[in-house]
């Protein structure tokens, strides 16, 4: 379960991280100069469209961790540039970047643990090794489970102007921001995580030797080979080891 869950985990929140989908917005455009662009660049493509269908048309932002896309609902207008202005210099933000790479580097050495410590090509696994790297995994699940918290919390906030400060910008529609896809991928990531290295963290138990009747004192293996309750019983009674 921890060496699944936790690649799994891994690759959605990574999935995630670089995706620019954390939050989307849409506005109905209704400037003529924006409009008039927006319709040279669609004629641009072979596209003839009127001014009123422009200006009924839908502008599409999203926002990731390091990239941001705009987009025309039902065109092939689309642009993407890396976060910039208010946005990237929002601590906020600035935090969510630090925690996600952090739980990405962990989950990363934990695997990589993990997988020394398991050992399924041997008999016994080295049971404080995967221990120690399903920490490392518990904790990156929980760092990313943080950052998301964060930036769910904060969403409508990031980048954007305090209202005390009466700034606004009549250039520009207003976006309604909303959870977008990747914040998902994320959570469900991040829970992945968490559960693997839970897994790997409490599933190794010690081998249970059995004990020679006639010395309870000493373990059965292979201290006590003349034992004949132990020397007739099947190699397989000897320990359970889960891996």
């Amino acid at each position: 379960m921890g060496i699944v869950f936790a690649p799994l985990g891994l690759v959605l929140v990574f999935t995630a991280a670089i995706t620019p989908q954390w939050r989307e917005g849409q506005a109905r455009l209704g400037m003529t100069g924006l409009g008039s662009l927006l319709r040279s660049g669609v004629r641009g493509q072979g596209m003839g469209v009127r001014t009123g269908s422009v200006e009924a048309l839908l502008l599409l932002r999203t926002d990731g961790l390091w990239e941001s896309c705009l987009q025309v609902e039902h065109s092939e207008l689309k642009q993407c540039w890396p976060v910039a202005g208010p946005y990237q210099r929002d601590p906020r933000v600035r935090l969510v970047q630090g925690l996600v790479l952090t739980s990405l580097f962990l989950c990363g050495a934990g695997i990589v643990l993990a997988c020394i410590g398991v050992r399924c090509w041997t008999d016994l696994p080295l049971r404080g090794v995967a221990a120690t790297g399903g920490v490392l995994v518990v904790m990156a699940g929980l760092l990313s489970l943080t950052a998301l918290g964060v930036y769910t919390h904060n969403l409508g906030r990031l980048g954007m102007p305090e209202p005390s400060h009466g700034i606004t910008n009549p250039r520009f529609p207003h976006l309604s921001l909303r959870a977008a896809g990747s914040l998902y991928f994320g959570w469900l990531g991040s829970c992945l995580q968490v559960l693997g290295g839970g897994a790997l963290l409490f599933s190794f138990k010690q081998p249970k030797c059995p004990t020679c009747p006639s010395c309870p004192e000493l373990p059965a293996c292979p201290a006590c080979q003349s034992c004949p309750e132990i020397t007739n019983k099947p190699d397989t009674d000897g320990y359970e080891v889960s891996c």
